[in-house]
């Protein structure tokens, strides 16, 4: 177990690293940036970069207090009542994400006043864990905003909180950058909604009050684009369902804001959770099965237990070949088990009954194992079943399709317009003083660097 911690906490430890590197990489970006869009990009991976940086340190902190906690407190040899049953984890997806816009009659139907453009983007977070969508130009042509994107978080329990927040950048505005380091720490951690996260900022505050922070490292003073919150909303287990669903939003912004986008108040999206005993085997071994009016010897299979069903295929081989089963015993939240008793006489079958209900027929099965250790395997893996079933809920009555999200491509203005990576490694170096000295960095080393911190920018993403 401390082994499995431990190689927990250095993997986190090493995605903290890389998030310090990726953020070197954009504040580099953004300095050099010569084109608007290139400059929101950069401005938007400067933000989610410092929102992973808070996370990634608060979940460290937390872990940290807990190990302490758990060496102060009492030992697991200690008497005590035994630790609780834990559900099993599970994959959340939330697909088709809609936010609709209400504009007014005279912008949209009459298309007259200013055409303002906003550039968007959402941020997701689950646990630790923060993903981005893509960044999205926004006028009165358009009467929703759409992304593209399906966004998969692994690593989810019933308990899962989804924040989603949706920031947007006026064009129009020309203000000082919106990541000075402590005015972005205050308002990203203020998004984790956790006592941990507050902490780290706080921490932040005293080792940057010198302007040495080791985290937020100085921002270029240079102008860019300024990102607002403008809603957020947070999804829990409630929310899931295998269909587009329409959800709340909490505004953030007003009319009188500089930044306001006309939302109507609402995001539609498609949010799917698929636990991990709905798509793994949970249990599986040789088993010899009697129905209720067959010969007393009943026939010997071979079980797997996965999702809410039994299958039971002639050989073990045939579940590995797409084989059909010969049978299979469904196993829901209104199935009744009843193991047969651990003490029994030597020479006396090892029996679990499941029994379900059809109308007014009741369906037994008698499953008999081969040892007392194989019954009581059985009969664990079917009640943390009954109780990840009451855990997920509405998850574990069919299993719902989720789609592996496709690698994330280049933004697309970048590479119409040529990226500035692109521009760096192709174009020809200029004299000092010359134009162009604001694009291309002269010191080699330096160059070097970025053009590999911007190739690691677009493959990551």
């Amino acid at each position: 177990m401390d082994r499995a911690r431990e190689g927990s906490d250095t993997e986190l430890q090493r995605k903290l690293d890389h998030e310090i590197r990726m953020r070197e990489g954009a504040c580099k970006l953004l300095a050099a940036c010569s084109q608007r869009e290139q400059a929101l990009e950069a401005t938007k991976s400067l933000l989610v970069c410092n929102s992973r940086i808070l996370s990634y340190m608060g979940e460290l902190q937390r872990r940290k207090e807990a190990q302490v906690l758990g060496k102060t407190g009492r030992r697991p040899s200690d008497t005590g009542p035994p630790s609780e049953r834990s559900p099993c984890r599970g994959r959340v997806c939330i697909s088709d994400l809609r936010i609709p816009l209400m504009w007014k009659d005279t912008e949209y139907f009459k298309n007259k006043g200013d055409l303002h453009r906003w550039a968007v983007f959402l941020l997701l977070q689950l646990g630790e864990e923060i993903q981005d969508t893509e960044m999205i130009l926004v006028d009165r042509t358009l009467t929703d905003i759409s992304f593209q994107n399906n966004v998969l978080f692994t690593e989810a329990g019933p308990d899962f909180e989804l924040r989603l927040e949706l920031y947007g950048a006026c064009l129009e505005e020309e203000g000082a950058l919106a990541g000075a380091p402590k005015r972005l720490a205050t308002k990203l951690s203020s998004s984790l909604g956790r006592s941990s996260g507050r902490r780290v900022r706080a921490s932040m505050d005293s080792a940057g009050g010198s302007g040495s922070s080791p985290i937020l490292l100085p921002t270029p003073a240079v102008g860019g684009p300024r990102y607002h919150l403008l809603a957020h909303t947070t999804l829990t287990l409630a929310a899931v369902q295998d269909g587009f669903r329409t959800h709340d939003l909490t505004l953030a912004s007003h009319e009188e804001n500089p930044a306001w986008l006309p939302l109507y108040g609402s995001v539609c999206c498609r949010l799917a959770a698929q636990p991990l005993c709905m798509s793994q085997p949970t249990a599986s071994g040789t088993l010899r099965v009697q129905q209720a009016g067959e010969l007393r010897n009943g026939t010997q299979v071979h079980g797997i237990l996965k999702g809410t069903n039994l299958f039971c295929y002639r050989r073990p081989e045939d579940a590995d070949t797409g084989e059909e089963p010969l049978f299979t015993i469904v196993i829901n939240k209104d199935t009744r088990v009843r193991a047969g008793e651990l003490d029994q006489a030597p020479g006396r079958p090892f029996t679990l009954s499941i029994s379900n209900q059809y109308g007014d027929d009741e369906v037994m099965h008698t499953l008999q194992t081969e040892s007392r250790e194989a019954l009581q395997s059985w009969k664990e893996a079917l009640w943390q079943l009954f109780f990840d079933m009451s855990q997920w809920k509405q998850c574990c009555d069919e299993i719902m399709k989720i789609e592996t999200p496709a690698p994330r491509k280049p933004p697309q203005a970048l590479a119409k317009q040529g990226s500035l990576y692109h521009e760096m490694v192709l174009s020809e170096p200029v004299a000092p003083g010359g134009p162009g000295e604001g694009l291309l960095l002269q010191d080699n080393a330096i160059s070097a660097e970025i053009q590999a911190l911007l190739s690691s920018y677009y493959s990551d993403r």
